[in-house]
């Protein structure tokens, strides 16, 4: 873990996924898309079903949070994490099926999904729960890509700029919810 925070562009390769450690503070430019419990569970019965999803997920990020949209009175926008492990039975198979490079969520993931990083060469990024506010900032301009009828768990095409997360479990399945208490009881 080191103190120094790096910037990167979405989408990712996979040399800037290789690069990057559980611990590391990151700043993301660039495009990233929404997806909640019910984003995941359709685009999962696509790919089971071995239809065309209704977007190329190929080194993309998903970002697990229900945006809400711009307070006309005060032009303030909120996008905070939600909890990632709900999402744990679908991240295999999107993993696999898609060439989703990233995932930004809060919260500890299981054994499977840390597996399915490290086959799939991805990264899990976490954001601070309670921050929708600061993490609304940075997103610069939000499209919605489909399924409007869920609302706030639509999926949605962020552009965001200086977007902040630690590297929670990286490609070799380091896990900082694993490390990061360890290190702390040591100092």
């Amino acid at each position: 873990m080191s103190n120094v925070t790096i910037n990167i562009s979405a989408p990712l390769s996979k040399a800037t996924i290789r690069s990057l450690d559980a611990g590391d503070q990151a700043l993301i430019t660039g495009t990233i898309y929404t997806a909640r419990d019910a984003a995941h569970k359709r685009l999962a019965e696509l790919i089971t079903k071995g239809k065309k999803l209704p977007l190329d997920l190929q080194n993309q990020i998903v970002y697990y949070t229900g945006p809400t949209p711009k307070n006309p009175q005060n032009n303030s926008f909120s996008a905070g994490p939600t909890t990632s492990s709900r999402m744990d039975a679908y991240t295999p198979l999107l993993l696999e099926k898609t060439g989703l490079s990233a995932i930004i969520g809060k919260g500890n993931r299981t054994p499977p999904v840390v597996d399915a990083l490290k086959k799939n060469i991805a990264v899990y990024f976490a954001a601070d729960g309670g921050c929708g506010a600061m993490l609304g900032a940075c997103i610069k301009q939000s499209t919605l890509v489909c399924w409007d009828d869920l609302g706030p768990e639509a999926i949605y095409r962020f552009t965001v700029e200086n977007f902040p997360v630690v590297v929670a479990i990286d490609c070799k399945g380091n896990n900082l919810y694993e490390t990061g208490p360890v290190r702390f009881k040591k100092s």
